[in-house]
């Protein structure tokens, strides 16, 4: 019996490992640290598919986790003191996408709190970072886990509540008595409150060196200087990185004590979800990671392959 040739068991390796970086996908680990429910929304950008829910109810205490396929880009944030029918119709003090539970392509309503991130494709890096452009309403860190690689991976976020320090002429204040609140929800962005070309960066201020932080967007950096505070301040608020997981934190800071998570149903599987992603709310410590699955499987066709075409002595 001969032997293999060398050369086409290195093509073999090759491919598992090319199908073995390029199948890596993050998973998006979503707490509500909160002392109130929140209503967390995705929202997926231009050419990648939606996560497996755009908008769902989080407890004090939950956590959920979406699986995100390579290359997805978009957008997580917290919507506060909603209320939906049985149909999914209603609307949110603050973060309301369309008046609807699921979110289905509409993005958050200013001000909101924002974690964006473009997931690399292979070997290629992540950037992300958490961002205060479209105003604020929750305290919010995003912390890489399982980094890839030797190079370190940065948390980044908002952990200080800027509803508390928000001017008057930014706040935007709940006066239904939503679970006894008629404080301040949110704190809008100067370019949301006054619509100007100076304070948004537009018009003939749509350049890094012309639009400068202002006395408002100044405030937002002052309490959370690793978040974009306007526009073009991308020197100190994008990261990059290479994780198998994002804890996202709602209200990192508080303290409480964790509920019994539950399970969500999968989806039903549709064309623009080929990928049989799903999501459910668990521990972490109950799933496979997606490069586990990838490194079984390796290991599983390798042993086959030379069990198969190695001769024996």
């Amino acid at each position: 019996m001969s032997l293999v040739a060398p050369w086409d068991f290195s093509i073999f390796i090759l491919i598992l490992l090319t199908f073995l970086t390029c199948s890596f996908s993050s998973i998006f680990t979503i707490t509500n640290n909160c002392h109130q429910t929140i209503w967390p929304g995705t929202l997926s950008g231009a050419g990648t598919p939606s996560l497996p829910t755009t908008g769902f109810q989080l407890e004090p205490g939950q956590s959920a986790k979406l699986t995100s396929v390579p290359g997805w880009s978009g957008r997580i944030w917290a919507r506060t003191g909603c209320t939906f029918d049985t149909t999914g119709i209603g609307k949110c003090q603050t973060g309301d996408c369309g008046g609807r539970l699921e979110c289905d392509g509409n993005g958050a309503a200013p001000p909101t709190s924002l974690f964006e991130i473009t997931l690399g494709e292979g070997n290629d890096q992540d950037y992300y970072d958490v961002s205060m452009v479209d105003g604020y309403n929750l305290p919010l860190l995003a912390l890489p886990r399982g980094v890839y690689g030797a190079s370190p991976c940065n948390a980044t976020g908002c952990v200080n509540d800027i509803n508390i320090g928000c001017p008057k002429e930014l706040q935007v204040v709940s006066g239904d008595g939503y679970q006894g609140d008629t404080g301040v929800v949110g704190c809008k962005s100067a370019c949301e409150a006054f619509g100007s070309d100076q304070y948004c960066c537009s018009g003939q201020f749509a350049n890094p060196t012309i639009c400068q932080p202002s006395y408002y967007s100044s405030i937002f950096k002052r309490a959370c200087p690793r978040a974009y505070s306007y526009a073009f301040d991308d020197g100190t608020s994008t990261f990059t990185c290479k994780a198998y997981e994002y804890d996202i934190i709602f209200c990192p800071n508080s303290n409480r004590n964790a509920k019994p998570n539950v399970t969500f149903s999968p989806p039903t599987p549709s064309i623009r979800q080929p990928y049989g992603k799903f999501q459910q709310i668990s521990s972490s410590s109950n799933i496979i990671l997606p490069s586990q699955v990838t490194i079984f499987l390796f290991v599983a066709v390798v042993s086959a392959f030379v069990a198969k075409t190695w001769p024996l002595i």
